[in-house]
């Protein structure tokens, strides 16, 4: 049994694919918490109803679950940690149903805080000391990634960039921001482009903004006094294979989600980090990595300093011996078995229930 949440990749993957027998709904509910107002947010009578509502729906959601369970007899309940895990859990608990967690960040998310006491095990994307978990729990797994994503020779670098019509460029930075970009990364990129084409004669930014920030950033390129250099500049929403893409690049800026970052670990690529400051597992992802030697981080102020992140990257690609530290470094933190180490995790705590 699988839990996952509307928007989960996992989820939405598993909702959509025929290997899946069926999938059913419960009722679930979160609690709204506000970095900054403490004791404040307590008399706000609106987010205070709001969070009773949702206390009810998650009441409401435990029972649903727990039918469920009655229903299809489980031997084991694998979670992705969305709010939609804590009633499943509860639920499980309830059923004496041993349950794994699962965090792809370095910080938990509150509802895997919630159910921990409980769990059987808890499947991690970082080495174990990074979570707060009884140790005997841990089971470092990484995180299960599309099977294109790999180690990235410079024969198939070469191979992609031929594919892509970047074969002209000697050099090419890769940016994103994720699946729906990041406003502030995108901004801080085109203020460092004129510094990078200017520097790097050969080089070409490609630049991935996110499927909603496209037209706003190719403006502010646009803006740019570049000359000829405009044309060194590709800009994205969104593509289908985009590992041909970051396969291609020398150097990644992005920001702290662990998810695109084990794609890099696969495909041992050079990253510089500008994590959001407003996303404290951003920043933990980013300060674990950078700690292990294994991007280069800024953050969100020192990126904004004039030409800064400029300079860091500009580092990076004159400097072969540097860069090729950082791609073995982020390569020994990747999990290319992710997907079976989970799955051997779900059989050995289902096995004492006959899965």
């Amino acid at each position: 049994m699988f839990v996952g949440q509307k928007g989960d990749h996992w989820a939405t993957h598993a909702a959509d694919s025929t290997d899946i027998d069926s999938t059913r709904l419960v009722s679930a509910g979160k609690l709204r918490r506000y970095s900054g107002e403490g004791w404040r947010q307590l008399l706000d009578i609106k987010t205070q109803l709001a969070n009773i509502r949702d206390m009810l729906r998650t009441v409401a959601g435990i029972w649903q679950s727990y039918r469920i369970m009655v229903e299809e007899k489980p031997d084991v309940v694998f979670t992705r940690g969305g709010f939609v895990s804590v009633p499943v859990a509860l639920a499980a608990r309830l059923r004496k149903i041993p349950y794994i967690t699962h965090d792809a960040d370095s910080v938990p998310s509150l509802a895997n805080r919630i159910i921990a006491r409980w769990a059987a095990k808890h499947a991690v994307a970082l080495p174990a000391a990074t979570y707060p978990y009884q140790p005997e729990k841990i089971v470092v797994t990484g995180i299960p990634v599309a099977a294109e994503f790999g180690p990235v020779s410079p024969d198939q670098k070469h191979a992609y960039r031929k594919e892509l019509d970047l074969r002209e460029y000697e050099q090419v930075v890769l940016v994103t921001g994720g699946g729906n970009g990041a406003r502030a990364l995108n901004m801080l990129a085109v203020a460092n482009a004129k510094y990078l084409l200017t520097q790097f004669p050969d080089l070409a930014i490609v630049h991935f903004t996110g499927r909603s920030l496209k037209d706003e950033t190719e403006k502010a390129y646009q803006q740019l006094a570049l000359g000829g250099a405009h044309n060194r500049i590709l800009v994205y929403d969104f593509v289908t294979d985009f590992y041909k893409y970051s396969g291609a690049a020398d150097v990644i800026v992005a920001r702290g989600g662990m998810s695109s970052l084990a794609e890099f670990a696969l495909q041992k690529k050079a990253c510089v980090l500008v994590p959001s400051p407003q996303l404290g597992w951003n920043v933990k992802n980013s300060a674990t990595l950078a700690r292990a030697g294994a991007v280069k981080e800024l953050s969100e102020a020192q990126a904004e300093q004039p030409d800064r992140l400029g300079h860091t990257i500009g580092e990076l690609l004159r400097d072969a011996k540097t860069r090729s530290a950082l791609e073995n470094a982020l390569g020994n933190v990747a999990q290319p078995d992710a997907t079976r180490a989970i799955v051997r995790l779900i059989i050995e705590v289902g096995s004492d229930r006959g899965l």
